[in-house]
């Protein structure tokens, strides 16, 4: 089997042609093929801007893998200021030893997730390091979006806002944690990961406005409301029972005593609008995944908290995550 050899990253033959018949063949646009030192881009208006880097072990997991993970993740972050996605940059740091066949895997699923979007990768660096330097691969991501509706904020959650979101919770760090412990559970469950752009475009596409909108990474669906409670100064209050889970994820938070609502998401949004916009978001919501539900509201009592009312009327504060409860999901 073919491998990667320092000398891939060292600027000479080996290097040029893995630029050449790995990431320009699957990558190739007419930016990325002039092979400048930095891609000329022409853009109006304001713009949204984000980086990432991606470190996840295992590498492959069922729904996805190192490479979709970063397309979704980077473009998924633009989307969530309502920004189309339309330029990456990208950044490899591989192994030496790391095989060849298994890194154009990776770039071909990063090419089919970029399909999703429409997004283009225009400029990107390679870097092999010796074995024992690093675990595999690592990625690094930035993107560069045209914003289409602005003034989305995670502070700017008003009182009487219905929160929704996309579909079930949880399912990404659930997936990696049984792809890293070997568990059988006897189910299929898959990661969400996902492009969101298809999701957003429709919802303003409807005329839908979002006050906030964001996709529920590290810390889940706690550290996102916890953030819009405090940028936003308001309270939040949300029935447990409409909350969508799983039910291997829930089975699984019960086997390691985990709040579901605390593991990561890499396509799943929250979306707080106006209460007259609700029942037409939630419509949008529903035609991409029949979980997609409105799970609370903010209001003008308990600023700067979450409370969860259980189904049995009982309430409790939904707090941010606290430690690391599961590192290098993403």
């Amino acid at each position: 089997m073919k491998t990667i050899e320092l000398s891939h990253g060292g600027g000479g033959v080996q290097m040029n042609r893995l630029i050449r018949d790995l990431f320009f063949h699957h990558f190739g646009n007419e930016i990325l093929l002039r092979g400048e030192d930095a891609a000329v881009l022409a853009m109006v208006g304001p713009l949204a801007f984000t980086t990432d880097g991606f470190t996840i072990s295992p590498l492959r997991f069922l729904g996805g893998d190192i490479g979709k993970l970063a397309i979704a993740g980077t473009v998924n972050d633009l989307a969530m200021m309502g920004a189309r996605p339309e330029y990456l940059a990208c950044s490899f740091i591989i192994e030496e030893g790391f095989a060849l066949d298994e890194l154009a895997q990776i770039v071909r699923s990063m090419a089919d997730e970029l399909a999703v979007s429409g997004a283009r990768i225009v400029c990107g660096d390679t870097k092999v390091v010796p074995r024992g330097a690093a675990d595999g691969l690592f990625i690094t991501t930035s993107g560069v979006g045209s914003v289409r509706c602005p003034g989305i904020s995670a502070g700017a959650v008003q009182a009487g806002d219905a929160i929704l979101v996309s579909r079930d919770v949880g399912r990404h760090g659930a997936c990696i944690l049984m792809a890293r412990d070997g568990l059988q559970l006897g189910s299929d469950l898959k990661s969400d990961c996902a492009t969101l752009w298809p999701l957003v475009e429709a919802l303003l596409a409807e005329g839908i406005v979002p006050h906030a909108l964001r996709d529920a990474t590290r810390g889940g669906l706690s550290a996102v409301l916890n953030e819009w409670a405090t940028g936003s100064q308001v309270g939040l209050a949300l029935a447990e029972a409409a909350i969508p889970v799983s039910d291997p994820v829930r089975g699984l938070c019960e086997l390691y005593g985990f709040e579901p609502f605390d593991l990561a998401n890499e396509g799943t949004l929250i979306l707080a609008v106006a209460a007259e916009q609700a029942p037409a978001a939630e419509a949008v919501l529903l035609r991409f995944n029949a979980q997609a539900a409105c799970i609370g509201e903010a209001v003008a009592d308990h600023p700067g908290k979450v409370v969860l009312t259980s189904p049995w009327g009982s309430r409790r504060y939904l707090e941010l995550p606290a430690g690391e409860l599961l590192p290098r999901i993403c």
